[in-house]
């Protein structure tokens, strides 16, 4: 294939290489003379271990070097168009698109044919950007997308200093794509690498991106907001503290999966008495910590959001009887301490909805002793499918897994595990 990717910094640089070696023919614009002529010279305009031995093998053989000036013959050539231009936010925090639109301005005037070219935004965009402000800026151009023109995000996961290691070794490569011929055309640039590929709508795509991001930056805040409650507390080595907490075996070779994914929020003995403490304790120590302030803050508020989340599913009949799978706070437990199910069952019956049964495979009895609702409890998954109209899974029990091969009957997961 042939691909345009304008800008020709870390990522712009890295990608256009990267896409040589897999074979594709590259244009790579850039818009600053001085390092247009430096990458035209073979010098990289920054350390990249690796980038520069691949830019001295395709300068000029796969790879191009091109100005604006020279753009025509780049567009008619190219199947897809890749953006890598700088995306800065401005004081209110909002992504300014104004390289990215003046980008695709300069592609829209140097496209001179009818032939269908996939416009690729590999920037890092907000979610919902593609959505609502790239594909309707075309429309306003006379362009029908999905029919004249595609569009899509290839969000890219580059760490500097690693880049070509982390292009050329990817862990997953991410497609956000609007219609089935833009990914069969990007699904033929990537057709060469081992690597998973994950077609998803424009809107995942971009929220993948934001996703890896802003948990990085949480755990980076979250850590440096426990070293200034360290510190006010007193008395606490906070380096040693957090060597000894990387060993814990949760974190250790294990799986992020664990505890990087949503639910119905957090229960048990454990995480709401010690998040909760440690809270308190630094309050009383003169730091109020604003994460874990809205840790606490965002776990409460998630029975009331699940439970809309039901209602909204069942309408206004308060007599539909509701299956609530699952009491323990957790699978492979009894524990119904703090379990949110117990929450949203409260939220259910506060608003009218009273015709309720439960069943976990192992809590049911500890759950009727700690819990004075008025619900009807079932001895067996078959019995609770067979009885209720609709179907709430609150913890994440295997055995709910099926639910869908067993009844065609509206499920609610609050455990995002179907």
């Amino acid at each position: 294939m042939t691909i345009t990717v304008f800008g020709l910094g870390f990522v712009g640089l890295t990608t256009s290489l990267g896409f040589a070696e897999y074979g594709h023919t590259v244009y790579g614009v850039e818009v600053d003379k001085e390092r247009l002529a430096g990458i035209q010279q073979g010098k990289l305009p920054f350390l990249e271990e690796g980038l520069d031995e691949a830019l001295t093998r395709h300068l000029n053989k796969r790879f191009f070097a091109i100005s604006t000036e020279q753009l025509k013959d780049a567009i008619r050539e190219s199947d897809c168009i890749y953006y890598c231009v700088g995306t800065p936010y401005g004081k209110d925090g909002q992504a300014d698109l104004t390289y990215l639109f003046s980008a695709i301005d300069q592609t829209l005037a140097a496209k001179q044919d009818d032939r269908f070219r996939v416009l690729v935004v590999k920037s890092t965009i907000p979610p919902s950007t593609t959505q609502q402000k790239v594909i309707p800026y075309l429309t306003e151009r006379g362009y029908e997308v999905g029919k004249t023109i595609g569009v899509g995000n290839n969000p890219e996961f580059l760490r500097e200093g690693h880049c070509w290691e982390d292009f050329m070794h990817a862990d997953r490569i991410v497609l956000g794509v609007s219609d089935p011929q833009s990914e069969a055309m990007l699904r033929k640039v990537y057709a060469s690498v081992k690597e998973p590929v994950f077609c998803v709508s424009l809107n995942t795509g971009e929220f993948i991106k934001y996703l890896s991001n802003t948990l990085l930056a949480t755990l980076i805040s979250y850590s440096n907001e426990m070293s200034i409650v360290a510190d006010q507390i007193g008395g606490i080595n906070i380096a040693e503290a957090f060597r000894i907490l990387h060993m814990d075996k949760r974190w250790g070779g294990a799986t992020m999966a664990s505890y990087v994914y949503p639910g119905c929020g957090y229960g048990g003995y454990c995480l709401p008495k010690d998040t909760n403490a440690l809270y308190a304790v630094s309050k009383s120590a003169g730091f109020d910590p604003q994460i874990l302030k809205n840790v606490i803050a965002t776990n409460d508020q998630m029975p009331y959001f699940m439970a809309q989340r039901v209602i909204h599913a069942i309408g206004e009949d308060k007599n539909t009887r509701i299956g609530i799978l699952g009491l323990s706070f957790k699978p492979g437990s009894d524990d119904v301490r703090d379990t949110p199910s117990a929450k949203i069952i409260r939220e259910l019956i506060q608003a009218g909805y009273t015709h309720i049964c439960g069943y976990d495979p192992v809590a049911n009895k500890e759950f009727a002793r700690r819990y004075d609702f008025d619900i009807d409890y079932k001895d067996s998954y078959e019995e609770i499918l067979k009885d209720a109209q609709v179907f709430v899974i609150t913890t994440a029990w295997q055995e709910f897994k099926d639910i869908h091969t067993r009844t065609d009957k509206t499920v609610v997961d609050c455990r995002y595990m179907l």
